[in-house]
C-alpha cells in the first residue's frame, strides 16, 4: 500500500496508460479520481473495476485543454475528497504528418492538450496541494528527445512539457512538490489498435529496435508511475524517466 490514504488525479484515465495507472493507484490505496473528456463508458468501467477490487474512485468529464472544464474537474475533487496529493498529467493527443500538411488546427490541437492541459491542471493542484505539497507526474513521450518523421509538432509539444518539468522542480522544490515526467517507448493500447499500428510492418520496426525485443504495454508504465508517486522516490524530482524497453536509451 505504497500510496495509502492518499488522493490521485489521473486525466486521460479512462482507457491504455491512464486507465492502468489509476488502477495500479488504487491497488496502493490511493482513492483516484478517473478523468476523461468524452470516454464516459471507459471511465465508468476503470472506476467499476477499482471498486470491485475494493479500492475507491470516481469518473469526472473535463477537456483539459479548456480552463471552465479543469476548474470544475478540480473542484470535483475537492468536493469529494476534500483534497489533493497527486497529479498524473496522462492526457494527449498526438497527428502524424508530414510539415506540408500541418495545420495551424492541428497544431494548437496538439499544443492546447498536450502543453497548455497540464499547466491549467498543475495551476489547479497547486491549489489543493496548499503547504504541504504533493506529487506531479507529467506523462510524456521518448519521441522528446528522439522524435520521428512526421512526428514534428507531437515532439515538440512533449519537449515543452518535458521544459516545464524541469523548470517548475526548481520552482516548487521550495513548497515540498516534486515533479517529473515519465517517457514510454512504443506501447499497445486501444490507440496504437485503432490507428493500425500493431500487426504493422511499423509495429515490427518499432519491436527490432527495442533492445527487449517486445512492445511496451500499459501495466509497464503504471509500475513506473507508482514508484515515481511513492515515498520510494521522495529525492527523485525533474527527472525524465524512460520507461520504453530501451528504445529510448539517451
Amino acid at each position: 500500500m505504497k500510496l495509502k490514504n492518499k488522493v490521485a488525479l489521473v486525466t486521460g484515465a479512462s482507457k491504455g496508460i491512464g486507465a492502468a495507472i489509476a488502477k495500479y493507484f488504487a491497488a496502493e490505496g490511493a482513492k483516484v479520481v478517473v478523468n476523461y473528456a468524452s470516454s464516459k463508458e471507459g471511465a465508468e468501467n476503470v472506476v467499476k473495476a477499482i471498486t470491485a477490487n475494493g479500492g475507491t474512485a470516481i469518473a469526472v468529464q473535463g477537456d483539459v485543454a479548456k480552463e471552465a472544464d479543469v476548474n470544475r474537474l478540480f473542484e470535483e475533487t475537492k468536493n469529494t475528497f476534500g483534497t489533493l496529493d497527486i497529479l498524473v498529467n496522462n492526457a494527449g493527443i498526438y497527428q502524424f504528418e508530414p510539415i506540408e500538411q500541418v495545420s495551424a488546427g492541428t497544431f494548437h490541437q496538439q499544443f492546447n492538450t498536450n502543453v497548455w492541459g497540464p499547466i491549467l491542471t498543475i495551476q489547479a493542484a497547486l491549489k489543493l496541494f496548499g503547504t504541504r505539497g504533493g506529487n506531479i507526474i507529467n506523462i510524456s513521450s521518448g519521441a522528446s528527445n528522439m522524435p520521428m518523421a512526421t512526428g514534428s509538432v507531437y515532439s515538440a509539444s512533449k519537449a515543452a512539457l518535458d521544459a516545464i518539468t524541469v523548470a517548475l522542480s526548481k520552482e516548487l522544490g521550495g513548497n515540498n512538490v516534486r515533479i517529473n515526467s515519465l517517457l514510454p517507448g512504443s506501447v499497445e493500447t486501444e490507440g496504437t489498435h485503432t490507428s493500425g499500428i500493431m500487426g504493422s510492418d511499423f509495429e515490427a520496426k518499432l519491436v527490432a529496435n527495442t533492445p527487449l525485443g517486445r512492445m511496451g504495454q500499459p501495466d509497464d508504465i503504471a509500475k513506473a508511475a507508482v514508484f515515481l508517486a511513492s515515498d520510494e522516490a521522495a529525492w527523485v524530482t525533474g527527472e525524465k524517466l524512460a520507461v520504453s524497453g530501451g528504445i529510448y536509451g539517451f
